[in-house]
C-alpha cells in the first residue's frame, strides 16, 4: 500500500494561489507539505494551466460499462446460465470476452456463482425411510 497522500483539486487551487507573489519554500511550510512536490505542481500549473491529477496508467478494459451492463442484464434474464455461456452469447453479440471476465463484471454487478443452500439434499434412501416411517405412524394420535 502507498504511504503518499494525493492533494485533492480544491487544496491544489489554495496552493496555487498562494504561490503566487511569494516563494515556494514558504508555501512548502505553511500547507505542511514537502518542497518538492509543491514545486512539482506549481511547474505543472504553469506548462498546463491546470493542477488537476492525470488519471493513473494501467490496462484499458476489454469492456465497456454499456457492455458490463448488458452483460449483468443477460445474466439476470436467466438465472440458470453459468459464466461461459453468457461469454458465448456475448461473443455472438459483440466480440471475444472471456470467462473470468464475464466472472468479474457479474461480481461487480451483485450477482454470484453461489446460491445458498436451504436444506440438505435427500438422497433416494432418505426418502423412502422418511416414507416409511410415515406410513409406520399415520394412525398416531397427540398422545401417542
Amino acid at each position: 500500500m502507498s504511504s503518499r497522500h494525493h492533494i485533492n483539486d480544491f487544496m491544489c487551487g489554495r496552493i496555487i494561489g498562494k504561490i503566487e507573489g511569494r516563494k515556494i519554500t514558504h508555501v512548502a511550510r505553511e500547507f505542511d507539505i514537502a518542497h518538492s512536490v509543491v514545486s512539482r505542481l506549481w511547474k505543472s500549473f504553469k506548462t498546463t494551466g491546470m493542477c488537476s491529477r492525470r488519471h493513473g496508467g494501467g490496462r484499458v478494459r476489454s469492456t465497456t460499462p454499456a457492455e458490463d451492463r448488458y452483460i449483468v442484464l443477460s445474466a439476470k434474464r436467466s438465472r440458470r446460465t453459468t459464466a461461459q455461456q453468457v461469454a458465448n452469447q456475448f461473443l455472438a453479440a459483440s466480440g471475444k470476452i472471456s470467462r473470468k471476465t464475464v466472472a468479474r463484471r457479474l461480481k461487480g454487478g451483485g450477482l454470484y456463482a453461489r446460491r445458498p443452500v436451504v436444506c440438505v439434499p435427500l438422497t433416494r434412501q432418505h426418502r423412502t425411510a422418511r416414507l416409511q416411517w410415515c406410513r409406520e405412524h399415520h394412525n398416531w394420535t397427540e398422545q401417542d
